[in-house]
């Protein structure tokens, strides 16, 4: 657990702040707690039982991971080239893809109304921020002008279905509860 949160916070421009994680065993640990208090960072769980904690990555796992690899379970065997399909998909996803970033929820009565902020990668967003080194900043701006996409979304696909292929196409779908006829 720990070598997998070292690689990501090496290569992130930025210092991790906070570590949000689920209930699961593999992130309530001594070793992992310990980590977090070496390198300050807050480590927070979500409440136990409580599924929908942790709903916003779950979205984003859904949106990235599952579009990619479908919906089958994974063995051991799989995990370097799920680990090349994220080194692809991350590129993808950060420098490519735009998202909106909620900015105001305001609540009248029954009705919810969302404004968005506009539309950006989080590329751009961190750069909008101002808060990168100019050294890193030209570094994520090399990379940046390196990424061809269409090169990434047809080797992540092609990797995706390779080497991660799915039993079956149902794997693809998401679980549906079957009920009587």
């Amino acid at each position: 657990m720990l070598a997998a949160l070292n690689r990501p916070h090496e290569g992130l421009p930025f210092r991790i702040l906070g570590l949000d994680s689920d209930s699961g065993s593999e992130f309530l640990n001594a070793p992992l707690v310990e980590y977090c208090a070496a390198q300050r960072i807050t480590f927070t769980r979500s409440r136990p039982y409580h599924k929908n904690d942790s709903c916003f990555v779950e979205q984003k796992n859904w949106a990235v991971v599952r579009r990619l690899v479908g919906y089958q379970r994974l063995e051991t065997p799989a995990l370097a080239a799920l680990e090349r399909v994220h080194e692809l998909s991350r590129d993808y996803v950060n420098f490519l893809h735009p998202v909106r970033k909620l900015s105001e929820k305001v609540r009248r009565g029954a009705r919810i109304t969302r404004r968005y902020d506009e539309v950006q990668t989080p590329y751009r967003r961190l750069l909008a921020t101002g808060v990168l080194p100019r050294k890193t900043e030209r570094q994520l701006t090399l990379r940046w002008a390196a990424v061809n996409p269409l090169r990434l979304k047809l080797e992540a696909r092609i990797r995706a279905t390779h080497t991660c292929r799915p039993r079956s196409s149902a794997d693809h779908l998401p679980p549906r509860s079957v009920g009587k006829l």
